[in-house]
């Protein structure tokens, strides 16, 4: 049934009959794809996993990746990413933002904004950069912030509803 162990005058190396655990290869030299890229100081990253449904505040989260659907009041983070197929619903207020799922809701990004072909954005959003891609749409309020802006407006303020474009 099993292996007989190798002679001790055996010309292979200690381990060699031994699978590598993961995690292990990096100690021996080998390449790995287990270590994640960092780029940068490490940030503080939320993901809310496919089929996972979250309900309440986020708090001291720096990065949040939506693959599933989260639903709240008021986040605020650096960096949101709803991924296709994931929805975030409620408000947030980030640094920059990335959508190509669904976002229904408030949203301020400080920088940039990015809807992706597959990403919907309903409701009311504001930011300094926008860019939309092909398929991308936007319905509901978009504002556009000056330099140097951190709030939004309030409700009756008289920034243009904008309609979604399909391509």
């Amino acid at each position: 049934m099993g292996r007989a162990p190798f002679p001790s005058g055996s010309s292979l190396p200690a381990g060699a009959g031994i699978p590598p655990m993961p995690g292990v290869a990096v100690a021996r030299g080998l390449p790995t794809q287990i270590q994640p890229k960092k780029e940068g100081p490490e940030q503080r990253t939320l993901v809310v996993g496919r089929g996972i449904s979250v309900q309440g505040t986020v708090q001291d989260a720096e990065r949040l990746v939506v693959e599933g659907t989260v639903e709240s009041s008021m986040i605020t983070a650096k960096e949101l990413v709803v991924m296709p197929g994931g929805l975030f619903r409620g408000g947030v207020e980030v640094e920059n933002a990335e959508i190509a799922g669904t976002v229904d809701g408030s949203l301020t990004a400080r920088g940039s904004l990015t809807v992706r072909g597959s990403g919907r954005l309903l409701g009311k959003a504001a930011c300094h950069r926008l860019k939309v891609e092909d398929g991308g749409q936007i319905t509901g309020q978009l504002e556009m912030l000056a330099e140097g802006s951190v709030t939004t407006k309030t409700a009756d303020s008289e920034a243009e509803p904008v309609k979604a474009i399909e391509g």
